[in-house]
């Protein structure tokens, strides 16, 4: 299991991550903290441990975020000690929260009490595929760029889904019509045609024209 780390003090960073790894989890540390929500994507951890007052934005504005797409177990750790503090952690999507100084013991039987929540009931794949800025949701079925959303069919879905799994390679439009219907014989050229023309739309919409390119002959390619 991957625990992403969001933390600014270095002292305690340090001792949560080789705490972590000494129980065998993999650790990610956020280094840029005007870009969490970047590094959430690109990791894709199992947990994410996020202090609160944070350079920048706090953790409270990359917890709504990260909510934005996905459902990962948030745990809070701060100085702040108020209820409105803890109050305002759950509301703003995290899961627990632990007041600093704390034990590290108790923060792993913490983490551990989380992810056999989680995950006992879930399945562990990712619950996004980002490439580009361009963020598919697994769960939701819909797109986002940014701020901006887009809702998709059940074909549009399964066209970027293919291609962004096959991130770097050509997909023909056999392979892609298989993925589709999982059948050949309910093989449709025109519709393929209709949808990818429909979803390049949606993604000229959010500002990524050219993220789908053709490849004359051969089908198609999301660099």
């Amino acid at each position: 299991m991957k625990i992403m780390i969001v933390e600014d003090d270095i002292a305690i960073r340090d001792e949560v991550a080789e705490a972590l790894r000494r129980w065998g989890f993999e650790t990610v540390v956020v280094q840029q903290f005007d870009a969490v929500l970047t590094s959430y994507i690109q990791e894709n951890p199992h947990l994410v441990l996020m202090d609160i007052n944070l350079p920048a934005f706090d953790g409270f504005y990359w917890c709504r975020q990260i909510r934005e797409v996905s459902k990962v177990p948030i745990l809070f750790l701060s100085s702040r000690n108020t209820p409105m503090d803890m109050v305002m952690s759950m509301n703003m999507g995290g899961d627990d929260f632990i007041q600093k100084p704390f034990y590290t013991d108790v923060l792993v039987a913490k983490i551990n009490a989380l992810l056999r929540r989680t995950y006992s009931y879930m399945e562990t794949a990712s619950s996004v595929i980002a490439h580009n800025g361009v963020v598919l949701n697994l769960k939701d079925g819909d797109m986002a760029c940014g701020d901006q959303k887009s809702e998709l069919t059940r074909n549009e879905f399964k066209i970027l889904s293919i291609l962004l799994q096959n991130q770097g390679a050509i997909v023909s439009r056999e392979q892609m019509m298989r993925g589709l219907w999982e059948d050949e014989s309910f093989v449709d050229d025109n519709t393929l045609t209709v949808n990818i023309t429909r979803l390049r739309k949606k993604l000229a919409e959010l500002g990524r024209d050219d993220f789908i390119v053709t490849k004359k002959g051969q089908g198609y390619l999301i660099p």
